[in-house]
């Protein structure tokens, strides 16, 4: 019987010592802690997005501006205002290597960056449009440069010898000389006089028919000699 009247008592809840009241009443007052420090970081956000909602309205409705830079901010700062930013229909982007240099740039729909104006953000650099002009026009004129320099690289086809020098014993030094100033470079026909682009005759056949005709000019010559002395 007496044990179990001390089983009984045993497992009744013992009241509370001091040392317990103490850490209960410390664990209330650090709930209640964090319950405040929340209630009132929901209520700084809750501020500020008020605040950027305001600002960004003001910037809409300013046909001036057409780009916003905001200060460094935090991340979650900077979460609220890109947020804010495409609920109102611009376009926002964040810059900075650095956590604590990163900020944030609106800009207007009608007046987005370029390509090269936003990796000009991104390398820490100022965005001006008139040296980015500049830049512009010295790369179409390298350009330019370029395809001239390539073109002139083909040449025009030339004859490997001096056609003057080579048949001057034939036709003599004023025809070959006359002849040679009439060459044109021409991909069909290669290098030839221009007269004698429609002539399909070797260059032996025209040979032979050159000395057949001094052949003949010289026995009409020798006939005509030995005429007079009969």
């Amino acid at each position: 019987m007496a044990d179990l009247l001390g089983s009984i008592l045993s497992s009744m809840e013992k009241p509370p010592t001091v040392h317990d009241q103490e850490s209960r009443r410390k664990a209330r007052e650090q709930a209640a802690r964090l319950k405040k420090m929340e209630e009132d970081e929901k209520r700084k956000k809750a501020e500020f997005r008020k605040k950027m909602e305001k600002e960004v309205s003001h910037f809409i409705q300013d046909s001036t501006q057409q780009k916003k830079k905001y200060n460094p901010m935090g991340k979650i700062e900077r979460s609220i205002l890109h947020d804010v930013a495409e609920v109102a229909g611009l376009t926002s982007f964040s810059f900075g290597e650095d956590e604590e240099s990163r900020y944030v740039m609106l800009f207007k729909r009608e007046f987005a960056p370029s390509d090269e104006e936003l990796e000009a953000y991104r390398k820490g650099e100022e965005w001006d449009p008139q040296k980015a002009e500049e830049r512009r026009k010295l790369k179409e004129q390298a350009a330019l440069e370029m395809e001239a320099a390539s073109r002139t690289q083909m040449r025009p086809v030339s004859p490997n010898s001096n056609y003057r020098d080579k048949y001057s014993h034939l036709i003599g030094t004023s025809a070959a000389k006359d002849a040679a100033h009439t060459l044109q470079a021409n991909q069909s026909y290669g290098c030839v006089p221009v007269a004698n682009k429609r002539d399909t005759r070797s260059i032996e056949e025209a040979m032979n028919e050159i000395r057949a005709k001094k052949r003949l000019k010289k026995g009409e010559e020798e006939a005509a000699g030995s005429g007079s002395n009969v």
